[in-house]
């Protein structure tokens, strides 16, 4: 039975219960099991990836009980995670159990995937009129739980808000995850932190600090926490996808490389694995493999797919280096025909016609960016960098002076660029001032911009004081 890190389905008491349906079911015997035990081992199924037995077991349940909640629920849950509101619908109408917690979940999970999200709360609201005050706990905690599942933190907040506070594993989870939701990624950090404390070998707990980690730019320790996770199930495709995601925000892109190529293969359809192999592969500089990975994910990807936009703007890039600006051009089109971000592919197109020295085509695209854009500060930074990227250095020395006359005078970003321009231009005055800036401003974007140049061992933040001290 494999481990699902999931404390009931890994328990002895979940383990009989499925060996006595799987002894039933292979030697053709009745299975002697209620609606709400088929709808566990059908969950079970589903989360170990055995769909055809989940429906299955699902199916038999709607067979022995056809009103059933929990069977139904079920039901309910596939068709909103296949987008099918109408069939939810429908199952929601075959439902008979209409005084169970349940029914109330169902029809408000129902509405916040129509995103009828006030109305949800209003009909919550009213609901928990009629909730008896010994079970007040349950509910508010299984409202704020919905609310955190469809990714809307500020309800799920003010739910936790009329709950007891407990020390339980679930309740704390709940606001670690509310807390993630919000933005808060140190207050959730602490959280799981603590739950890691109670359950050292949970692959959930790691790979959830490694998210928040990553979310609040501690990389070295997403990947750090990453590791505990792959350590307890070498084969957890999340723990894999974190470590490959911290990776590469560090710039390994060789080992990032291989850790997203092992995600691939437990999760051979999933595109945005394939998409990263590619963009590891162009900073390692090996265009051609990445050409052929992207066009692979472009196949992979379902029609549908939010990455199909970004995987043609990476091959953009990749025909770009081989200096065939026809074909990139070509990509940037099949990137439009997607729900791209129209300032992000604006920019990009301007860098391609700037690699291929047509300056006055870049100039337009990068005018039109600059005036679609809701941040336009952050898209001149991105337009200077890409003159930088492009050998104009001069250029970019000239027009990052102009840039940081125009911004606040504590705006954090740009500076660790500009050292590096300094740097390459041989300014070195000006590119230990600007160094000094840039680690006082943003130690993330010197890392960025300025690591290969520094031993892997220095903190970006110590960048200006390493080469100070060896100065002196």
């Amino acid at each position: 039975m494999k481990k699902t890190g999931d404390e009931y389905f890994d328990s002895e008491e979940f383990r009989e219960l499925l060996a006595e349906y799987e002894d039933a079911v292979n030697m053709g015997m009745p299975v002697f099991m209620d609606a709400d035990e088929l709808s566990e081992i059908a969950d079970y199924y589903q989360m170990t990836e055995r769909f055809d037995e989940a429906d299955e077991a699902i199916n038999l349940a709607l067979s022995l009980s056809p009103g059933a909640i929990a069977p139904l629920t079920y039901k309910i849950h596939e068709a909103l995670w296949k987008g099918d509101t109408k069939a939810a619908h429908e199952y929601f109408d075959q439902i008979t159990e209409t005084d169970e917690p349940d029914y109330v979940y169902d029809k408000a999970e129902i509405m916040l995937a129509e995103e009828r999200v006030e109305e949800a709360d209003q009909y919550l609201r009213k609901e928990f009129k009629k909730v008896p005050p010994d079970e007040y706990q349950d509910y508010v905690v299984d409202v704020a739980n919905i609310y955190a599942d469809y990714n809307y933190p500020e309800k799920a907040m003010q739910w936790m808000a009329r709950a007891r506070q407990e020390d339980s594993p679930e309740f704390k989870e709940l606001m670690a995850r509310t807390l993630f939701g919000l933005g808060k990624y140190k207050d959730s950090e602490k959280l799981w932190g603590e739950l890691i404390d109670t359950d050292p070998f949970s692959k959930h707990y790691w790979n959830a600090l490694a998210n928040t980690q990553f979310m609040s730019e501690n990389y070295s320790g997403s990947v750090e926490s990453s590791e505990y996770a792959i350590a307890i199930d070498p084969d957890d495709p999340e723990g894999l996808l974190s470590k490959a995601n911290g990776l590469y925000r560090l710039g390994n892109y060789e080992e990032a490389l291989d850790y997203f190529q092992r995600y691939s293969e437990h999760e051979p359809d999933d595109e945005f694995g394939l998409m990263n192999q590619g963009t590891c592969l162009i900073n390692m500089e090996r265009i051609d493999e990445a050409i052929v990975i992207l066009h692979k994910a472009a196949d992979t990807a379902p029609h549908d797919s939010v990455y199909l936009s970004d995987i043609f703007q990476e091959l953009a890039f990749a025909y770009s280096e081989k200096n065939d600006e026809k074909k990139a051009l070509e990509m940037l089109d099949m990137a439009d025909l997607y729900d791209s971000d129209k300032v992000q592919t604006l920019v990009v197109r301007g860098h391609i016609l700037l690699s291929a020295g047509n300056v006055k085509e870049a100039q337009r695209y990068f005018r039109q960016a600059v005036v679609m854009s809701d941040e336009p500060n952050m898209t001149l930074l991105r337009i200077i960098v890409s003159v930088y990227d492009n050998h104009y250095l001069e250029a970019a020395h000239n027009l990052f002076k102009k840039y940081f006359r125009m911004v606040d005078k504590d705006y954090p970003n740009g500076y660790a660029y500009m050292a590096l321009c300094c740097y390459d231009l041989k300014h070195y005055d000006e590119f230990l001032s600007y160094l000094k800036e840039a680690c006082r401003r943003n130690p993330q974007e010197c890392k960025t911009a300025l690591g290969h140049i520094f031993p892997d061992d220095i903190e970006p933040k110590d960048y200006y004081d390493y080469i100070h001290s060896r100065m002196k």
